[in-house]
């Protein structure tokens, strides 16, 4: 599991030995059933987490108590609440597991004292944080911003791999729609 996590680091910037030795290190295994919660909002998030197998689900809830998605994480995937441990806050967001997953959680404090000290992390991170919060993340905000429901399920649909693993109840809750509304979708899709 560890060396899969090394190989998906290793696609953003190769890292040392050394580096790789040190991170091993921090790595823990995890295993989260169905449902369980990762991380609530509203509580410190002290780890990251790569996700080796399964499916993550990304919420806050909103103002009636409704369940929003804003992402979810498959495997290979970097999951965190990245905003509340850059500012040392509570988090905004829960991180639930969607399905049995197996992660590898490492320490946020840990992990970014050793990007302070070994370059090779550092442009890591840096290629991540660029590929993943703006090249990936770019095009989704846009698209929240000026695509209707339907255009926003039609790029969801894309990724059949994460298409096929979602309920209904979360593609309607990640494109900001009802239940009933997303069925319309569908069978104006169907016709």
């Amino acid at each position: 599991m560890i060396e899969k996590l090394i190989s998906e680091m290793n696609a953003y910037h190769v890292l040392s030995a050394e580096t790789i030795e040190v991170l091993k290190s921090i790595f823990q295994v995890r295993h989260f059933r169905k449902n369980d919660l990762i991380l609530r909002a509203g509580e410190y998030a002290k780890y990251y987490y790569f996700v080796y197998e399964g499916l993550l689900g990304y919420y806050k809830l909103d103002y009636q108590g409704d369940i929003i998605y804003k992402l979810f994480f498959q495997e290979n995937s970097f999951c965190a609440s990245t905003a509340a441990i850059i500012t040392d806050q509570p988090s905004s967001f829960n991180i639930i597991a969607l399905e049995d997953a197996a992660l590898i959680q490492y320490p946020a404090k840990t992990f970014r004292e050793l990007v302070n000290k070994h370059h090779d992390l550092a442009l890591f991170q840096i290629a991540y944080l660029e590929q993943n919060w703006v090249v990936k993340k770019e095009p989704l905000e846009i698209g929240l911003k000026w695509q209707s429901a339907k255009e926003r399920y039609l790029e969801l649909y894309k990724n059949q791999h994460l298409f096929k693993r979602l309920k209904q109840h979360h593609i309607a809750s990640y494109l900001g729609v009802t239940p009933t509304q997303l069925s319309r979708i569908r069978k104006e899709l169907k016709s």
